[in-house]
């Protein structure tokens, strides 16, 4: 069957998405790996202290301290694709320990605007257990596009009893620029609906139906 031009830009948007979450998934925990502590602690590549500059494609992106935008006072941080950026994503993020909060729901929500956004954007949180990924979320379903005011956004997650460490950031593909502002990160309760997960569903324990009988 052919497909139509909206038909091909609507595969091609789910494509790209996909392709940024598998990254996001894959890349983030070797580029927190990679980041020196030294770093961490006071800001690489223009980011601000405690957080870092990553991704698929980090040096095509910059970020820093932006005095001119603010949020009720709050100083706010962007992250701007260059004109390099003509594939894959950069993120300004942090990563911590899961020690204090095993067990726990945690909240990570800020104050975002952007600015010819024309890809997408979101913040996105995850917890690992060693190198295993036990919940994400990226606000793919929600993405961030366009040119918009303040709005504020929100992650929520559990963290599980045998947790090792959690990451948080915002993510920029392709194009535009993203403010963050008056950043949290907290424990909630359980009254608060999570916002991603991971599928719970167990792996099937060998192949099945190879010859299409059903």
């Amino acid at each position: 069957m052919l497909h139509t031009s909206a038909n091909r830009s609507r595969l091609s948007r789910s494509v790209r998405l996909t392709v940024a979450v598998v990254a996001l998934s894959l890349l983030l925990p070797i580029a927190a790996i990679q980041a020196p502590a030294q770093d961490q602690a006071r800001g690489s590549s223009g980011a601000p202290r405690g957080w870092y500059l990553a991704g698929s494609k980090p040096a095509d992106y910059s970020t820093g301290v932006d005095p001119n935008s603010t949020y009720q006072g709050h100083r706010s941080a962007y992250l701007r694709a260059k004109p390099s950026a003509t594939e894959g994503f950069g993120t300004l993020m942090q990563n911590f320990s899961a020690a204090q909060y095993t067990g726990k729901r945690v909240r990570f929500s800020a104050w975002v605007k952007s600015e010819g956004v024309t890809n997408w954007a979101g913040l996105w949180m995850r917890v690992d257990k060693g190198s295993e990924m036990v919940a994400f979320d990226n606000m793919q379903n929600r993405p961030i596009k366009g040119t918009t005011d303040w709005r504020h956004f929100q992650v929520v997650l559990d963290v599980p009893a045998d947790a090792t460490g959690v990451f948080f950031g915002i993510l920029l593909e392709r194009s535009g620029t993203v403010w963050l502002s008056d950043v949290k990160f907290e424990i909630v309760g359980t009254d608060v609906p999570i916002t991603g997960t991971l599928p719970s569903t167990p792996a099937p324990l060998g192949p099945a139906n190879l010859s299409f009988e059903n």
